[in-house]
Parts: C-alpha cells; sequence; structure tokens
C-alpha cells in the first residue's frame, strides 16, 4: 500500500525563519504487527531533562520506524522490597489522552500501585499524545545559486511610465526588482514541485479526502505564486502579503500532514515498537509482556488478539486486561455516538483534527462553577464523587487533539460487524476467538460511554476459558464511571487488588 511520502525542501536563503521550521511527518510504507528490533541506547532522558509533568520514574523515548514519531515511555521501578515479577507491564490509556491519568495523585496512583505490586510498569503515550514528540526534520538547503530569471512581461492596464527616475533611483529600481524577482521564482519552482507530487499521492481509502485537500491547496498556492512570479514593477507586487499567504497555506498543509494517523497506525506501528524496546530492556524469559488498556487502550489490545489469532502467531503477550473496552457498540447506548462524527464521513474528513483538550478546558469553568451550565460533561468521565481539584486535572491535563481519521476508523465499532481495519475489510471481533491469550475485561455500571452491555458484546466471542468478566459497582454504591475503573475514589479498594491478582496469576515465566 502507497502512502504519502514527502520530500520537503527548504529554501532558508528566500524565506523568513518561520518557514525553516517545518514539521515531516511521515507514514509508513509497510505496516507490520512485529518490528524491526529497537536500539536502546540513550533512549532514556536524563533525570534533570524530565519534563516536570513526568511523575514516573524514568522516562524513555522510542522511534517508530519510518513515521517521524518518537513515543514516549513513563516508567515505574518496583520499590527494592516488592516482589520479582516475570512480566513487565504496559499501560495503554484511552483516545485523545496520555499518561497523566494513569498517575493522576499519589494517592489513587494506577501505575504507581501497580509498580508496588512488583510489576515493571511502563505508559505508553502514543504519537500525538503527551510528551511524544516528531522527530528527524529532514532539512535541504539550498546551494544559493538562484534559478534562471523568468521572462519579463507587460502588465495589461499598467502605465508604461510613471515617473523619470534618476541613474542612482534605477540602479536601486533594478537591484531591488532582480533580488525580488529570484526570490519569487526562487519560491515558486520549490513549492511548485512539491506541491505537483502532494497532488500525485494515491487515493488510499480515508487518506481520499486528504489528497483532496492537499489538491486545493496546492492548487490555490501555485495560483498565488503564478500571480507574483511574473511581476516586473515591485510597487504592484506586495511580496509581504505573499509570504504570509503561503505562512497560511504552510500552516494548513502542516496540520493536513501532522493530523494524518489513524487506529492502525497506533496498532501496527506504535504499540509493537514500545513492546519491542520494552521486552529489549526488560529482557522476560519467555519474551512476553502484560498489558492493561483502558478505553481505546483496551480496544488497541483487544484488536492485536484478534489481528495474531488470525495470523496464527504469537502475541507477545502473557495476558490482557481491559477496562471499559470494546470492538462493538451497537447493542449500546454508548454517548461515543454523540461525540463520534458518525452522520457524515465526508463531513468529517474535511475536518483534520478535532481539538478535544482545548474544548474540554474551554467548557472547564462552567462545569466545576456556577451556574454550572456544563456540569452533565463531569458524568462523563465519573459516577463517583471525585474531588473537583482532581477532576478539572483530568479534565485540564489529560487530553489532547484527536485526527479525523482515528474518529472515523473508530466510528465503525457502531457499524454491522464493529471495528474495522482502514481498508474496512479484516472485522477485528470476527477473529478474536482465534486467540489463546487470558483476559479480564472490567466494566463500570454506570458508564455513559462504554457500558457493561457493550462490554460484553465483545466478551462472548472469547472462548469462555480464556475470559474473565466484572462489572464494577453496587446498588447502593460505589458505582463506577468511565474513568472510575482507571482513578476513582474507590478503584483502589475494589478494582486495583482484582486486577493485580489476576495479573500475578498469569505471570507465570
Amino acid at each position: 500500500m502507497a502512502l504519502l511520502n514527502l520530500d520537503l525542501v527548504y529554501f532558508s536563503h528566500f524565506l523568513p525563519s518561520r518557514f525553516r521550521s517545518m514539521r515531516q511527518p511521515r507514514l509508513s510504507t509497510a505496516p507490520r504487527l512485529r518490528p524491526q528490533a529497537v536500539a536502546v541506547v540513550a533512549a532514556m532522558e536524563a533525570p534533570r531533562n524530565k519534563p516536570s509533568v513526568c511523575t514516573a520514574d524514568e522516562l524513555h523515548r522510542v522511534p517508530v520506524a519510518d513515521s517521524g514519531w518518537s513515543l514516549a515511555l513513563w516508567r515505574y521501578i518496583p520499590p527494592p522490597k516488592a516482589e520479582r515479577r516475570n512480566h513487565p507491564l504496559l499501560l495503554l490509556s484511552g483516545i485523545g489522552t496520555n499518561a497523566i491519568g494513569f498517575d493522576l495523585t499519589p494517592e489513587s496512583s494506577f501505575a504507581r500501585f501497580l509498580s508496588n505490586q512488583g510489576f515493571d510498569t511502563w505508559i505508553l503515550e502514543l504519537r500525538g499524545a503527551g510528551l511524544s514528540t516528531i522527530i528527524g526534520e529532514s532539512r535541504v538547503e539550498t546551494n544559493g545559486v538562484p534559478p534562471p530569471e523568468a521572462p519579463s512581461a507587460i502588465i495589461p492596464g499598467a502605465p508604461t511610465e510613471s515617473f523619470v527616475p534618476s541613474v542612482k533611483e534605477k540602479r536601486m529600481l533594478v537591484e531591488s526588482h532582480n533580488s525580488q524577482r529570484q526570490s519569487v521564482s526562487m519560491v515558486s519552482q520549490t513549492y511548485t514541485h512539491l506541491f505537483q507530487k502532494l497532488s500525485t499521492f494515491p487515493n488510499e481509502g480515508v487518506f481520499e479526502a486528504r489528497q483532496s485537500q492537499v489538491r486545493d491547496l496546492s492548487g490555490r498556492c501555485i495560483n498565488i505564486i503564478g500571480e507574483g512570479q511574473w511581476m516586473i514593477a515591485p510597487p504592484l507586487f506586495d511580496l509581504q502579503g505573499f509570504i504570509a499567504q503561503l505562512d497560511d497555506f504552510q500552516k494548513q498543509l502542516d496540520l493536513i500532514l501532522k493530523y494524518n494517523w489513524d487506529f492502525d497506525h497506533y496498532l501496527k506501528e506504535d504499540v509493537p515498537a514500545a513492546m519491542e524496546y520494552i521486552r529489549t530492556l526488560c529482557k522476560p524469559k519467555d519474551g512476553k509482556l502484560l498489558a492493561i488498556g483502558h478505553s481505546m487502550g483496551g480496544i488497541l489490545l483487544y484488536a492485536m488478539l484478534s489481528q495474531y489469532g488470525f495470523e496464527g502467531k504469537d502475541s507477545g503477550l502473557a495476558s490482557v486486561v481491559t477496562l471499559a473496552s470494546s470492538l462493538d457498540y451497537r447493542s449500546s447506548k454508548s454517548l461515543f455516538k454523540l461525540l463520534l462524527p458518525l452522520a457524515d464521513p465526508v463531513q468529517a474528513l474535511n475536518v483534520s483534527f478535532i481539538p478535544l483538550g482545548a474544548l474540554l478546558a474551554a467548557a472547564h469553568p462552567l462545569m466545576f462553577r456556577p451556574p454550572y451550565v456544563f456540569s452533565w460533561l463531569a458524568a462523563l468521565f465519573s459516577a463517583q464523587k471525585v474531588h473537583p481539584e482532581l477532576l478539572e486535572k483530568l479534565v485540564l491535563n489529560n487530553f489532547g487533539t484527536i485526527p479525523s481519521n482515528l474518529l472515523l476508523q473508530l466510528a465503525t465499532a457502531f457499524e454491522e460487524g464493529g471495528l474495522r481495519d482502514r481498508n474496512g475489510t479484516f472485522f477485528y471481533k470476527h477473529h478474536l476467538r482465534k486467540s489463546n491469550v487470558p483476559v479480564l475485561a472490567i466494566a463500570g455500571d454506570r458508564d455513559i460511554l462504554c457500558p457493561p452491555e457493550a462490554v460484553y458484546e465483545t466478551v462472548k466471542v472469547i472462548p469462555g476459558n480464556l475470559v474473565t468478566y466484572k462489572v464494577f459497582g453496587e446498588p447502593d454504591g460505589p458505582h463506577y464511571g468511565h474513568y472510575d475503573v482507571v482513578g476513582g475514589p474507590s478503584a483502589p479498594e475494589q478494582i486495583y487488588p482484582c486486577l493485580s491478582k489476576f495479573l500475578v496469576r498469569h505471570d507465570t515465566a
């Protein structure tokens, strides 16, 4: 499958500094579930360089081959007195979230609890989340030799002689004119070449609308360049306005190319790269990991078990815990239906991304303060009496930007057959029965995003001897919402011991 692969050309001699920082993400041209060996040399942040937001013991960075992304891995090292476990533990969070949700406060830290139980615990921040960053900028500098000058032209309607300049003024005018024309010609040729390449990248399912967007932008920019390239009278050409239009174009193009991933990129590139890194560093005897996924994190684990089961391969997982996750939401009244752009997928693709974090940050004052217009949003996260300051910390710090491609693919979980791959041909739920990995599936009784019936819709296709299904919540309370199964006030006493016991049972070497 051919995907967009750009060789961006930079021209520092002719453009301001803002044009010299364009990032260059690349999509993998050969997706695979098991990546090549990952080098671990110099991959851990020096303690003095670890950002203060990272509350883990260590911060590691994992490059994803051919993607331009460096993923962040938060590591929690078990205390010396804790019982040593055989397998490292990988934690995966939900859509558009970072590692903070697993370590919101020391009193109810999901990650720290498991680390104290002896598990070498790692939280993966997928591409675009938290401290994961774009790397590998490619900068091809020009050699300073200006291209051949374009032929002169007379602009219709322009006066042929508006003033009679002196010899000095003529020399200054010619020099200014030549410099300006060379700059514009250089930009023109470079950008035209770039956007001609962009306009020809292949039509690949969910990338079809991206192709249309880039072609529209390309045509508009080339028109801008065309109008400016043949201007010979400097007073008639606003170079600063021209540069501003190119700057605006670059920002739009940068957003389209930056937020270009979907669920399958997580599944086939990010998670395998992180697993290989952890496996290489921790060296478990059987080469396997334990894994826990919340919301979309659990969906990723289900999809991985399905994919490997279909291929008849070892998943590299000793056991899996899913929290509020499902591959098929049709039987439920999940409010995710209101959050995903299901009504018009074409319209969804016309928007490159959804700034979920920014939207929640804008709404949060009215969630926690009078007149409480958006107080109902708190029910999306918790059914318990979470301290307002902690809930506010979660809302303001745990969410980021979501690409529309990712939302569109996840929306197939509400369609016949459940979640599909980006090509729409592989149904992850259909092949989950072929997995041989033990699964603990946990649901919250008051979860309005992934209700128990949605969780069970996936659980029921897993062989009965391999799956354990538990719904947490009592008639008289406490009740569990979507986030409560991870960081609710009652989770440390009720949920954490349950999943720790399950992991220990399946931690045999």
